[in-house]
């Protein structure tokens, strides 16, 4: 038996929801300063309730050596990676228009 999909009623293998949500989505990239002042890369604009953002935190995570965390919305990298980030979000699938970086 097929799995179906809970948002669109299709079965899993034809659902686009995942692909028409990273169409829609406006990314905002930006630093922040922690504690101690140190650099954190916050990434916003991402909706947890359709993409799962720990898979992409982790993939991330993976790609730039660094820690972080996937909460609330929005996805935490330790250190600054700015000048790079755009580039793996493209990667992953997300459309370069849509992803601002401050």
């Amino acid at each position: 038996m097929a799995e179906i999909c809970r948002n669109c009623g299709l079965p899993s293998d034809l659902c686009v929801c995942e692909e028409l949500e990273k169409e829609e989505t406006r990314i905002v990239v930006r630093l922040e300063m922690r504690r101690y002042r140190k650099p954190t890369t916050m990434i916003e604009g991402l909706n947890p309730k359709r993409t799962d953002l720990e898979k992409i935190a982790y993939q991330l995570k993976s790609k730039f050596a660094c820690g972080g965390t996937a909460k609330d919305g929005y996805i935490l990298l330790q250190g600054d990676h700015r000048d790079d980030i755009k580039n793996q979000l493209v990667q992953l699938g997300f459309i370069e228009t849509s992803i601002e970086v401050q």
